[in-house]
């Protein structure tokens, strides 16, 4: 009788098919909701929900820079484009037209939005580690952001400053509460805005010069 021997068994690539099975989608949700304690919007790409943990403000990016200043090092802010978004304290968004007519530029056109309670931010890919794994911390990395990364369509929007997981983030963002005051507590809302809202103007004002004169 002849007894067959059965060739070498491959090695099983169960955890590779189990690692691929992964979507980058759902690496980038979890890092939001695991690492930081956000919450996002079910759907691909994966979006923000605001008006919770933070609002939104949305400038051209020069203008943005100009006002980073303001900023303490953990307040995040991302740029999508030529556009940079700046995390602020929840219900800023609804303070926003009030402070400005504070401020006295109610009146102008400016290039200044806000998303706050009811809506939704494209989430920026998250720093280092976090874009190929589930639960990495983005402690190496951080701001070594490219667009279109591990995260497929995931990446539009990129951190400038990364939010710090395990950190309070909330506590850096800026608030109202100062009044312009400075007093050393959170990043003072006012200041930043005021900052913004003249770069906004002199943005407008420099692409109107550029504009060809029109003859008739």
């Amino acid at each position: 009788m002849v007894s067959t021997v059965p060739f070498p068994r491959r090695p099983s690539d169960a955890p590779r098919r189990a690692a691929a099975a992964v979507r980058p989608d759902e690496t980038v949700r979890h890092w939001y909701e695991n690492e930081l304690g956000w919450a996002t919007v079910p759907g691909t790409p994966v979006d923000l929900l605001t008006g919770l943990r933070f609002d939104v403000l949305e400038v051209p990016a020069e203008a943005g820079y100009a006002a980073l200043r303001h900023l303490r090092p953990g307040s995040p802010v991302a740029v999508r484009a030529d556009r940079m978004r700046l995390f602020v304290a929840a219900g800023s968004a609804e303070e926003l037209p009030g402070l400005l007519d504070w401020l006295e530029w109610g009146s102008l056109a400016l290039d200044l939005g806000a998303t706050g309670s009811g809506g939704r931010v494209e989430a920026p890919l998250p720093p280092g580690p976090a874009r190929g794994t589930h639960g990495g911390s983005g402690e190496a990395g951080a701001g070594e952001v490219t667009p279109g990364g591990a995260a497929g369509s995931q990446g539009a929007a990129v951190w400038l400053r990364p939010p710090e997981p395990g950190c309070e983030v909330e506590s850096s963002l800026p608030t109202l509460s100062a009044l312009g005051g400075g007093g050393g507590g959170a990043p003072d809302l006012v200041r930043l805005v005021e900052t913004m809202a003249s770069e906004c103007h002199r943005v407008r004002l420099r692409r109107g010069c550029a504009q060809p004169l029109a003859f008739s």
